[in-house]
């Protein structure tokens, strides 16, 4: 796709946006075949506003729109970003004959623009209003954005300097979905590495909780996230829990969170095992209750080995239990995906996470040149319509959601939960209220100044592990990270 841009342009920005109508594109400056998808924008600025003027092009046709936003007390970035969206949402619009569900809004938490106007005093009513009108947000969205929104601000409360969260990684898995770009993580080489692996990350949150009691710090949850966490042996993951359980009063942390994830790696040792060393939240994720579609993704257990998981957790005496759907799978349609949101129902769980498939760019089902990009996402848009409204209706609410770039139909992602069982962890991380202290192979801490001392906006500083296991082998970076951590907290502590 080409592009020419003129004047004080956010180029991300306007990529992003144009990869809502032309999901997958490239972006090369020297497109000219007139098929190929093209934009032209201008932006001009006055003591009055900011004008934006764009061309759009596809297979030979041509649209223009101008925008014009009035500048008023909120910043001048933001007078230009919407601006910019009004005007090229508006062509794709009009070329293509198709409106994007989130209008504007490309960013991976389309609840923030919500939280910012509630803050700011606006009713519930007039909030959705203004997402319909300025960010051209469809009405069903700006609904479920702006009720996602007040639940985050119910579970968030008043956050505190001292509070945080702690993430450890287990970046392996048995082996590998077609739609994950975790490639090399699922080699026998890199899982044999597992025993030394488990080692060095013992060693590793023991120095991260040390800094943490050092600190006065108030851990509110914990999660053991990946790759799957259960692909470690019931030893091994003894080992791992009780290592946290000696460093940390887990008594004071309000959740535990142990990813699952895999069927095929859960038993009853290792999940009696997490349940008696301090975990009240674990997820089993089928992605879909169609052995067709499983195999399609390379899933490599079936649906009755999901059912036999989910009842061996739920005999584990583990109080929360989550389950993952994916709407619009490669082969599942909304009769397979609704048929699989109505069992899961029927288990029962406290907390259900509905995805929308997403590509990601080194996943093996883009690797071998299918056709998985889908501008209205078939019958996606029918799936997650059908999981939200059924969800309400089983007593489950919407608290927290996300979006990813290259999604089918450009849908959300969003967890529903009974009353009391939210994860936690997720708001946490996702709003970015409180630091986040990870540990291991690709794990990024998230160091958060949300009151700074001269009252702008929340500072976040990101510290960085090796992305591969073989590489966070090689090395020390624990301390070195650490430290810089307790240097971030030296500043925000004595001022």
């Amino acid at each position: 796709m080409k592009l020419q841009l003129t004047g004080n342009v956010n180029v991300y920005y306007v990529q992003t946006l144009c990869m809502v109508f032309f999901p997958g594109t490239h972006f090369n400056d020297t497109v000219t075949d007139k098929e190929e998808p093209s934009l032209k924008l201008d932006m001009t600025e006055s003591a009055e506003g900011v004008t934006v003027k764009v061309t759009a092009g596809f297979h030979g046709q041509r649209v223009k729109k101008t925008a014009f936003r009035a500048k008023t007390d909120e910043s001048i970035d933001k007078t230009r970003k919407v601006a910019v969206g009004d005007a090229v949402v508006g062509a794709f619009e009009e070329l293509l004959s198709y409106k994007p569900a989130w209008g504007m809004l490309t960013g991976v938490r389309p609840s923030k623009v919500a939280t910012e106007l509630l803050n700011e005093g606006f009713s519930k009513t007039r909030v959705k209003k203004m997402l319909t009108t300025d960010y051209l947000v469809t009405p069903k969205k700006a609904a479920l954005a702006t009720e996602v929104a007040l639940a985050e601000k119910k579970i968030i409360g008043v956050p505190d300097k001292q509070d945080c969260s702690v993430y450890i990684s287990i970046p392996f898995c048995p082996s590998r979905c077609s739609y994950c770009s975790f490639v090399a993580y699922t080699t026998k080489k890199l899982l044999d590495m597992i025993p030394d692996y488990v080692e060095r990350l013992l060693v590793d949150v023991r120095k991260t909780f040390a800094l943490i009691r050092e600190l006065g710090l108030h851990v509110q949850s914990i999660y053991i996230g990946g790759g799957t966490p259960t692909v470690l042996t019931a030893e091994q993951l003894k080992r791992l829990l009780s290592e946290i359980n000696a460093d940390y009063d887990l008594s004071t942390v309000r959740e535990f969170t142990l990813e699952a994830g895999r069927p095929d790696t859960i038993t009853a040792e290792k999940l009696n095992v997490a349940a008696s060393l301090g975990v009240n939240r674990i997820s089993v994720n089928p992605q879909t209750l169609s052995d067709s579609v499983l195999q399609e993704i390379g899933r490599k257990h079936t649906v009755a080995d999901f059912l036999r998981a989910y009842e061996t957790a739920r005999a584990s005496g583990i109080p929360c239990i989550n389950t993952d759907l994916i709407a619009g799978l490669p082969t599942d349609d909304f009769d397979t995906f609704s048929d699989s949101f109505d069992k899961i129902l029927e288990l029962d769980p406290e907390n259900v996470t509905v995805h929308t498939f997403c590509v990601k760019r080194a996943a093996e089902i883009r690797q071998q040149n299918r056709q998985v990009y889908s501008l209205r996402g078939g019958d996606a848009g029918k799936c997650v319509d059908y999981s939200q409204m059924q969800a309400i209706r089983h007593g489950f609410n919407p608290y927290y959601m996300y979006r990813q770039k290259n999604t089918v139909g450009n849908f959300e992602n969003v967890g529903f939960a009974k009353e009391g069982f939210e994860g936690l962890y997720n708001i946490y991380m996702m709003e970015e209220v409180h630091s986040i202290f990870a540990v291991g192979a690709g794990a990024v801490s998230k160091m958060v100044d949300w009151q700074p001392q001269d009252g702008g906006k929340t500072r976040i500083e990101r510290l960085f592990y090796p992305k591969y296991p073989y590489e966070y082998l090689g090395n020390e970076f624990a301390d070195g990270l650490l430290a810089q951590a307790r240097a971030f907290y030296a500043e925000i502590m004595n001022r």
